[in-house]
């Protein structure tokens, strides 16, 4: 299981069709975390929503929820997905590092703004 939610997740960030750029990195994400465990998915969940209720930043929601993600896995004594999704982790922070800087600058755009 570790190795295709791997798969499927680095398939997502970087797909072929769209010239290995764009790609549905979160949404991956908590698919992986589903297949893996339930409750650490849920924990992941809980986080955006409440993340994303108070900042309207879906992003910044998103790369805060994700380090609950390999945390709730050590905390379980999943030794092998704590691995697995800290690598996971960590390429969705250098996927939204221009998203990192917009938040730093005050310009990112937030959920039910108009653009």
């Amino acid at each position: 299981g570790i190795a295709a939610a791997l798969g499927a997740f680095i398939g997502h960030i970087y797909p072929v069709w769209l010239g290995f750029r764009g790609g549905k990195g979160v949404a991956t994400f908590i698919g992986c975390l589903i297949g893996l465990n339930i409750w650490v998915a849920l924990v992941f969940a809980a986080t955006w929503l409440a993340i994303a209720y108070f900042t309207r930043y879906s992003s910044l929601a998103a790369l805060v929820a994700s380090v609950t993600s390999p945390v709730m896995f050590l905390i379980l004594g999943e030794g092998g997905a704590t691995i697995l999704i800290l690598a996971m982790v960590l390429f969705l922070w250098w996927k939204h590092r221009d998203n990192i800087k917009r938040l730093r600058a005050g310009t990112e755009g937030k959920i039910g703004e108009k653009g």
